[in-house]
């Protein structure tokens, strides 16, 4: 992508003034009404809805029903009267924007955005179009990873800008989402064989920072060469900003490694190792000052972190870890989600599995509060609000339960085709994914 060269003090004033609109605009979401991106306006999974269904099924409290055609996982996101998924063709050589009205489910708009020639290989777990949108007001950020990237005016579906320049082979297809903040786009690229995060001007597409991780896992085999880089050195993780001491911290999940950077340069302030676990696919929560995360797959671990001081690293396995601030405040290795993201709410730290057991952590010392089978397997973080947690299955369940240190299980609820995606929720109603369709359900 060409960029006319900008004085330094012009960039510099633009990019304050950028940041401070990207401000005024993520304060403008409506409390209630937007979920403008994966897990919602403050990443989380959880809204500030008071009242939203309990019960359900195909002909009971289904506002609307909208077939989405192709192959993916991502998940619906909402600005007023707009619901936006992308989605692919079973092949990956066409790849879509979908933008559906909130009241009704009439599709507005079915946008082609790239045609792909020969397509990365995507693991049949995933799909070609897994990564979550991103949106404000007059403008939504759709990904697919290095296939492209694109930002949509929501009103007349203008490409804006793209961006089909980001080399990094996802070697199993891309997964992470987009986040806004403060007039960047942040996107993680976590490949077999490039792994970088950048930030965007969000108004022009343009390269503001690109910071390489600095830890590069290789396992090598007895020829020298990398054995296994592809699963060990990949991640599907999106970032999350976090205040944290006072100091606005991208916190950002690789392959190897957890990393927290400063938002504005890419500045790498502290970094967490845990290198027996790989390909971490969830996006952090944090709170009451810890940062909170599974590290991946294999024999991965959930780690309540507490936040560093700059220039620190800290490898969780070391048998003897360096007195630093940075530091793990409680880790386990008990019922911990590969794909589907925590949940913190109240003090207390909630997780499905992949296998369907749910549990409760004190969020400050790690102490389990409840532990349930509930059932099914699960790829979709689970989402909060009207004191109720909302965990959608592979198998198209819902299984509600009351939020709080007492496992009570309040309904079951099922559509066809089963959940990949994660819901969204907005003013009173659920927005459902399932493999083929969109669901508005309404109490």
């Amino acid at each position: 992508m060409r960029t006319r060269p900008i004085p330094a003090q012009a960039a510099a004033l633009r990019l304050t003034l950028a940041l401070f609109a990207g401000t005024l605009s993520a304060t403008a979401s409506g409390a209630g009404s937007d979920w403008p991106e994966f897990r919602g306006p403050h990443g989380d999974g959880t809204s500030a809805a008071t009242r939203l269904p309990l019960e359900w099924s195909e002909t009971n409290h289904v506002a609307w029903k909208t077939a989405i055609h192709g192959r993916a996982w991502s998940s619906p996101v909402v600005w007023g009267p707009q619901v936006w998924v992308t989605t692919a063709s079973e092949d990956g050589r066409a790849l879509h924007a979908v933008c559906v009205e909130k009241e009704t489910g009439r599709i507005v708009r079915d946008q082609k955005l790239f045609d792909v020639e020969k397509p990365q290989f995507a693991h049949k777990f995933n799909s070609y179009a897994s990564p979550t949108p991103a949106i404000e007001k007059g403008r939504v950020y759709v990904t697919f990873g290095s296939p492209g990237t694109a930002c949509l005016d929501t009103s007349t579906g203008k490409v804006l800008w793209e961006r089909r320049d980001f080399v990094c082979n996802h070697y199993r297809g891309a997964g992470s989402s987009p986040i806004l903040h403060g007039g960047l786009l942040f996107l993680n690229f976590d490949g077999s064989d490039h792994q970088f995060i950048v930030a965007l001007d969000k108004r022009t597409g343009r390269t503001v920072w690109r910071k390489e991780r600095s830890v590069d896992y290789q396992d090598l085999g007895p020829d020298g060469k990398p054995a296994s880089e592809g699963d060990w050195r990949k991640a599907f993780a999106t970032c999350q900003v976090a205040t944290l001491a006072g100091v606005p911290t991208l916190l950002s999940q690789g392959a190897k490694a957890f990393y927290a950077y400063l938002p504005t340069t890419g500045e790498e302030l502290w970094r967490v190792e845990e290198r027996t676990s790989h390909s971490g696919g969830t996006r952090p929560v944090a709170g009451g000052g810890l940062v909170y995360f599974p590290s991946g797959w294999s024999q991965g671990l959930i780690l309540a972190l507490h936040p560093g001081k700059r220039g620190e690293s800290l490898d969780v396995n070391a048998a003897t870890p360096p007195p630093t601030q940075l530091g793990v405040a409680w880790k386990t290795k008990r019922n911990v989600p590969k794909k589907p993201s925590l949940l913190l709410a109240d003090g207390l730290l909630y997780a499905i599995d992949d296998n369907g057991v749910a549990t409760c952590w004190e969020a400050a010392t790690g102490a389990v509060v409840w532990n349930e089978r509930i059932g099914g397997n699960y790829s979709a973080a689970p989402v909060a609000g009207a004191g109720r947690l909302y965990f959608c299955s592979e198998e198209g369940k819902t299984t509600v339960v009351a939020m709080g240190r007492e496992f009570k299980k309040l309904a079951e609820n099922t559509l066809a085709d089963g959940f990949m995606a994660s819901p969204a929720i907005t003013d009173s109603s659920l927005i459902l994914r399932t493999r083929t369709a969109l669901y508005r359900i309404a109490p």
